[in-house]
């Protein structure tokens, strides 16, 4: 097959396909036709940078290849349904945040941070949506369900892995009225001993 047909027959399948593709399915696909692996990666960066300055996008998401659209078009797009996006409470995000930067943690451990009850109706949200999921139990009594991200997750907010996600800035110091920074309990007894 001719690189023009290939990547006509790419762009095609990931434009029909219901989930993004890997490079391992993409090539799997096209046994028949023996194309190299090289061959394959340099169509899909072809097809990577044809549509840099468009409308939609080929991205590489955790789950493989696809066409989304453009982020910052997300509000002219969003005019075509009459629907609403559904709004997540902060309560939801937090929860959702604690799990992605944390993970494995435990539904426990997610109430000590947040200082309050997680509720059933916010775990069973994040994984009717398919954003987290149980990874296992930990070893102490009641063996508590340890919760994890998914790759549905990734997918959802665009990234490839977990190390894309933005940094926690540091919490600013403590300033006493009179200007001058306060120091912690633990940071007092070092500078004491």
């Amino acid at each position: 097959m001719q690189t023009p047909q290939l990547k006509q027959a790419i762009e095609a399948l990931l434009f029909v396909a219901e989930q993004p593709l890997t490079e391992t399915q993409l090539f799997e696909h096209f046994s028949e036709e023996s194309i190299s692996r090289k061959q394959l990666k340099e169509v899909l960066s072809e097809l990577q940078s044809d549509y840099q300055e468009r409308g939609v996008q080929l991205t590489l998401v955790a789950s493989g290849y696809r066409f989304q659209t453009r982020a910052e078009l997300g509000g002219i797009i969003s005019r075509l349904w009459q629907e609403k996006p559904p709004r997540y409470s902060q309560a939801l995000l937090e929860t959702l945040a604690l799990i992605a930067y944390r993970q494995p943690i435990t539904r426990g451990d997610i109430e000590e941070i947040r200082g309050v009850s997680v509720s059933s109706n916010i775990m069973k949200t994040l994984q009717e949506r398919g954003w987290i999921k149980v990874v296992g139990h930990r070893e102490v009594p009641g063996r508590p369900q340890l919760y994890a991200t998914t790759n549905e997750f990734l997918d959802y907010f665009s990234l490839q892995d977990l190390s894309e996600l933005p940094a926690i800035p540091e919490a600013p110091e403590k300033v006493s009225p009179k200007g001058a920074a306060v120091q912690t309990t633990a940071e007092t007894a070092t500078n004491t001993e």
